[in-house]
């Protein structure tokens, strides 16, 4: 018999065991959360080895290495928080999965960013500043100090949920640094009052266009008794509508520079590319809707395909208009390093948009999901056919206002398509005519496309817009400028007093 004595529990060993597996568990969930800013942090230093090779032997070398490093900064809380709203709608209404939007975005952005951002320098001085108002040592300051506090608040902006124009962001940095490094008379405050402007200009028109959008789409498609022969007959025509606007609006944003057409011409291409899809689309769209049942489950099909292709001319727009707001700044230090010139060169080094294409896209994938769940998901629900509303929207607004010439957002209009689309909704709802008599015709059955649950609470929760993210972005949106621009202005200070 054996007499040795029973131990109650896991012996020591087993014990001290479970301690290093649970250790290991914690380290790992702690290293997962560590594992994006040490890859942004890596992607700096690269930037900056990149630069050291171009400038190692030229003047300025250190200073334009720094530059590097702020650009790339810069560029990645672009993509993190900017390049999120041309992907969105098409992750929210499901036609795109998280990955496969994050590599689209990432890379047309990419292609945007080299085959047409070229013109970056003018992009981003817009005149705002005139360079040649101060030294180029003060340039430079002025410039390092605009590109830092711009790339603090669109990151502070970013992990509080809020998608700002990062155009306005760098705006603001640069309008702050002059003022400082210059005085008032060196800013265009005209342009200025112009930029205000679209502060309410670009989500209102947004939301606008989207609503009307989505209210033509629910009255000639959704309500309607055969809604596949409807399909037929007026998909075909929003898609023409799409081609057109989008091609228009590449002609006449990122485009611009290398074409140089004009808005007319511009519009005249748009319309024959829209009537080329409508006739290509039509027998396209005929065939995809055989055997489909007459339920809305079926018109989602016929908008995904469209729908990515918006969100791939977006984010090609995005990234040939947006890199400008990383590496402008890089430029203009590059230039006036180099050449004791206090003026912006019209010829951008290539290592400096690379830094800015690459770096849109590094920041898009380590931190991009977190406001494409919220843009996309969290505002209102979207279903592929609100999400074309919101994309066919931000073209069709930079049409409108380029043709009065007013300067826009396309982050305060995609966002503001969204809200657009929620707050019709919320009416549509509740007032429209054609939606009770579908009702009625159903025998009072509540159309599920609209109304997944008959509790109140439910349907408030899941399908209004939902009113915290909207005052968390408006503020954001309200305090971007001046924000960016004290925070400048104080930077630049504290660079002037130490180096002046």
């Amino acid at each position: 018999m054996d007499n040795t004595p029973t131990r109650l529990g896991k012996p020591t060993l087993d014990k001290d065991l479970d301690k290093l597996t649970r250790l290991e568990e914690a380290t790992n969930f702690i290293s997962r959360g560590l594992l994006a800013p040490g890859i942004g942090l890596i992607f700096l230093a690269l930037a900056m080895i990149v630069a050291g090779a171009f400038v190692i032997d030229r003047p300025g070398a250190a200073v334009i290495v720094a530059a590097a490093a702020l650009a790339a900064y810069m560029a990645m809380n672009i993509g993190a928080n900017d390049v999120t709203n041309n992907v969105s709608p098409a992750v929210g209404s499901r036609a795109l999965s998280m990955a496969a939007a994050l590599a689209i975005a990432a890379v047309f952005e990419t292609l945007g960013a080299m085959l047409a951002g070229g013109d970056v320098v003018s992009t981003i001085s817009e005149g705002i500043v005139a360079p040649s108002s101060m030294p180029p040592d003060t340039l430079i300051r002025a410039m390092l100090a605009a590109l830092l506090s711009a790339a603090v608040w669109i990151n502070a902006a970013t992990w509080l949920g809020a998608p700002v124009s990062t155009t306005h962001a760098i705006v603001g940095a640069v309008m702050g640094a002059g003022i400082a490094a210059a005085g008032t008379d060196s800013v265009d405050w005209k342009l200025m009052s112009g930029i205000a402007t679209s502060w309410v200009a670009s989500p209102l028109l947004g939301g606008v266009i989207a609503a009307l959008l989505l209210f033509f789409i629910k009255e000639t498609i959704v309500y309607r008794d055969d809604k596949i022969a409807a399909a037929r007959r007026w998909v075909p025509v929003l898609i023409g509508l799409m081609s057109g606007s989008f091609t228009a609006y590449l002609l006449i944003s990122p485009l611009e520079h290398l074409l140089d057409i004009g808005f007319g011409t511009s519009v005249l291409l748009g319309l024959i590319a829209g009537a080329l899809t409508y006739a290509a689309s039509h027998p396209f769209i005929a065939r995809q809707s055989i055997g489909l049942e007459n339920r809305n489950q079926s018109l989602r099909r016929l908008f995904r395909i469209p729908l990515i292709i918006s969100a791939a001319l977006l984010s090609f727009a995005h990234g040939a208009n947006d890199v400008a707001n990383a590496v402008g700044p890089l430029a203009a230090i590059v230039h006036a390093a180099q050449t004791a010139q206090g003026g912006f060169d019209a010829i951008v080094p290539q290592w400096v948009m690379l830094i800015g294409a690459l770096g849109i896209s590094v920041g898009l994938l380590l931190f991009g999901p977190k406001l494409i769940e919220l843009v996309g998901k969290d505002i209102t629900k979207l279903n592929p056919m609100r999400a074309y509303c919101v994309a066919l929207s931000a073209a069709v607004t930079v049409l409108v206002a380029s043709a009065f010439g007013m300067p826009v957002s396309s982050t305060h209009i995609a966002v503001g398509s969204v809200f657009g689309v929620g707050f019709f909704r919320e009416w549509y709802t509740r007032n429209s005519r054609r939606r009770l008599e579908y009702i009625r015709k159903r025998g009072g059955i509540i159309d599920l496309e609209e109304l997944e649950d008959r509790n109140p609470d439910e349907i408030r929760r899941r399908r209004l817009v939902r009113r915290s993210h909207f005052m968390t972005i408006v503020a954001a949106w309200i305090i971007t400028v001046p924000l960016t621009a004290m925070a400048a202005a104080i930077l630049f200070s504290l660079l002037n007093g130490l180096f002046g």
